[in-house]
């Protein structure tokens, strides 16, 4: 069996330290960080040995410190020059902004859109999916970690033709597959707003066949979206975002779902950002019944339906599937 693949970025390195430095009250030590933090631990596996990776941690923590990220060192209190068994941690209170910093916001929206572009535009597909599953291992971590996480998805292959004619106000074409359908269906529309919704990209705009607004989830755009030389007035843009939004999260709020999560696993990490606590776990809106279900399904064992019961049966089915898959290939 060949060696797993060690060949994680730097930067994509740094982070996971970051964040699973963030999330350890009591810190973690060297080993501990070797063994459960991405980026050393598939160094390891590929065979480095334990001096080069502690080396590459010492010049990690450097330039994070050089960075300005205020990593603690924890020796034994009763020899704080016995650094063999030292734990490291950021601790929170001083990573955080200033409390008297305040943002409006709109300028919220402008630093999170930056944020996201730049972790989708610099960082590979393995970075982007690592970053979604960090955590220290056999450190329970029941609050969320803001912050590190892209939450926008820019490779639905969809959304650049989407954009460029939202910025051209031109007409495009696309086949669009709905839930229980077995077949796509050509859809025209002018395009009018491109939202981040559940972390998913969705186009609002006018439906030239259905002559009404409508929303449309980039992932089930089907082949190619085609720009056409139909025109119209830009000016329908105006407040497109904001509708598109407003009528996403009223959808949401009609669909709540009962889920019991274990504590800190990738589901709890993942879900809790837009979860309310109830008293057998927590609840969730979500606006697509078959989109959720395959974002549960992807936890597994972590995460349980309670309610609805047609979510529950869709989770359930997408599970057999993947067991009966395995069971064929075997």
């Amino acid at each position: 069996m060949s060696a797993p693949s060690a060949k994680i970025p730097p930067e994509e390195r740094l982070v996971n330290l970051v964040v699973a430095l963030l999330a350890t009250e009591q810190g973690l030590t060297k080993d501990a960080v070797l063994a459960s933090v991405a980026g050393y631990r598939e160094q390891g596996t590929a065979g480095a040995s334990k001096d080069a990776l502690e080396k590459m941690f010492e010049r990690d923590k450097e330039n994070l410190r050089a960075l300005g990220v205020p990593i603690e060192t924890i020796g034994d209190w009763l020899d704080p020059d016995d650094l063999r068994e030292a734990r490291y941690r950021i601790p929170t209170s001083e990573y955080e902004l200033p409390a008297d910093i305040d943002f409006r916001p709109d300028e919220i929206a402008l630093l999170n859109l930056a944020a996201e572009v730049w972790g989708e535009s610099s960082m590979s597909d393995g970075a982007r999916g690592a970053l979604r599953k960090i955590r220290a291992l056999g450190i329970a971590v029941d609050a969320p970690i803001v912050g590190f996480a892209p939450r926008i998805n820019l490779r639905d292959p969809a959304f650049a033709p989407m954009q460029q004619a939202i910025e051209s106000a031109r007409v495009i074409a696309f086949d669009y597959l709905k839930p229980g359908e077995r077949a796509p269906r050509r859809r025209r529309i002018r395009p009018l707003a491109l939202v981040d919704y559940e972390a998913r990209w969705h186009v609002f705009g006018w439906d030239l066949d259905q002559d009404a607004e409508r929303t449309f989830l980039l992932s089930r755009v089907m082949g190619d979206a085609v720009l056409t030389r139909e025109r119209f007035d830009p000016t329908m843009r105006e407040g497109a975002g904001a509708r598109a939004r407003e009528g996403l999260e009223q959808v949401a709020s009609r669909n709540i779902a009962l889920l019991e999560v274990d504590p800190g696993t990738e589901a709890a990490l993942r879900l809790a950002r837009r979860a309310l606590r109830a008293e057998q776990g927590i609840r969730v809106p979500f606006v697509d019944l078959h989109v959720f279900a395959d974002e549960l399904a992807s936890y597994g064992p972590e995460v349980r339906v309670v309610e609805p019961d047609a979510l529950r049966d869709q989770v359930v089915a997408r599970l057999i599937a993947v067991r009966d898959r395995h069971e064929v290939a075997s």
